[in-house]
């Protein structure tokens, strides 16, 4: 029997965790999973943050709990895993949002950096989406993961050499993922971004401009970029998200969506 739109967008009863959930985008992608009937576990390093995204849901009658976990940690990935189970019942949708996006030329970065960005980026993707899936697996029902790429994977930028190979990374981990979870009826797909502005945005640019980076050369290669006009919101990532979560994407895995606003047409 065909499903109404409403019913495909209902989320009640799902357990979600959403990595790096407190604030930006990943905050805007928890308010949307909850909208919609989403039991949404906030994931984050920064607890009271998180917290306070958690109320936020709560007052809008939604369902969410927090819990304080590190995005490149396999013990702090089944911590969360244990959390959502126990408080919620189940796990069907991870959405991997949490990352760095240091800017700095390539001839300064420091190995120490380039691992960390990776480890975060795209390690903690893998153990996390590893953990997801042994939980789905076990449970039988399969379940939807979504990973936060970028366009920066597909067209690097400059001054951003780890983020870029990192999200190059995530790109290929999510149809190598599709491929292989398939079979349990688990579906991976991404959503890469294109310039959205968020409060991690603002701290990058300070950051850069104290590394000796200028305001202009950082928005130089976006301007006159943007077919439609406008930098993009966390909230124009969070209803894509929403669409891979819901059944209105049930047979697309290993796909990549590109949220832009255009911009990797020009």
């Amino acid at each position: 029997m065909t499903q109404s739109i409403a019913e495909l967008f209902d989320l009640t009863g799902k357990g979600a965790i959403v990595t790096g959930g407190a604030m930006g985008i990943g905050k805007a992608i928890c308010l949307r999973l909850a909208e919609a009937g989403a039991s949404v576990m906030i994931a984050d390093l920064d607890l009271d943050i998180a917290s306070q995204t958690v109320d936020e849901i709560k007052f809008n009658g939604g369902k969410a709990q927090a819990i304080q976990a590190d995005a490149s940690s396999s013990a702090d990935a089944k911590k969360a895993v244990q959390a959502t189970i126990s408080s919620f019942g189940s796990l069907d949708i991870l959405v991997n949002n949490a990352g760095i996006y240091p800017l700095l030329p390539v001839m300064r970065v420091e190995e120490g950096l380039f691992d960390k960005v990776i480890s975060i980026n795209l390690k903690g993707s893998f153990v996390y989406a590893q953990t997801a899936a042994a939980q789905m697996i076990e449970a039988g029902k399969g379940g939807k993961i979504i990973n936060l790429a970028s366009v920066d994977g597909f067209h690097p930028n400059g001054n951003a050499t780890p983020y870029n190979a990192s999200k190059g990374g995530v790109v290929m981990l999510t149809k190598a993922l599709a491929v292989e979870l398939a079979q349990h009826n688990i579906l991976v797909n991404a959503v890469a971004p294109g310039s959205i502005i968020t409060p991690g945005t603002g701290n990058v640019a300070k950051e850069a401009v104290a590394q000796g980076l200028s305001l202009e050369d950082l928005g130089k290669s976006f301007r006159g970029r943007l077919p439609l006009g406008r930098t993009g919101e966390p909230d124009d990532i969070a209803k894509v998200v929403l669409f891979l979560a819901s059944g209105a994407s049930n047979y697309m895995t290993g796909d990549i969506l590109l949220v832009d606003g255009g911009y990797l047409l020009s």
